[in-house]
């Protein structure tokens, strides 16, 4: 399954069928754009078939409309997504990103709490 960078667009898809489960296209246009004067369903359908061409999204028949959900869990995605930036921006190592977060203040500190107890290799 592959979890290559998602566009402003597609990713907004992802979230609706993430936070909504499956969804038809109609539905999915109507949540994106809402009473839009323009018809947006060649948008909607390009969308989709880029993120069934990802193995990102499904499609079930259901009735006469084609119903979509994710192949792919927001967490999943979202761990494949900071996996590729450790990758790119620090050859690997977390130790940087983890530092700039503490350093910026930016772990509360329960979520320092949590880092503390998973170094020492006990369960949050």
């Amino acid at each position: 399954m592959s979890a290559n960078s998602l566009a402003n667009a597609e990713l907004s898809v992802m979230e609706l069928l993430w936070d909504h489960g499956s969804l038809t296209a109609r539905q999915i246009q109507d949540k994106l754009y809402g009473e839009s004067d323009r018809s947006q369903h060649g948008t909607v359908q390009r969308l989709l078939q880029r993120l069934e061409g990802k193995e990102l999204v499904e499609r079930e028949k259901v009735g006469a409309a084609n119903s979509f959900s994710t192949r792919i869990s927001r967490e999943q995605y979202a761990a494949s997504q900071l996996q590729s930036i450790i990758q790119r921006l620090t050859g690997g190592s977390i130790a940087p990103l983890l530092s700039h977060l503490i350093d910026q203040k930016r772990l509360s500190r329960a979520e320092l709490r949590r880092l503390r107890a998973l170094l020492d290799g006990g369960k949050p």
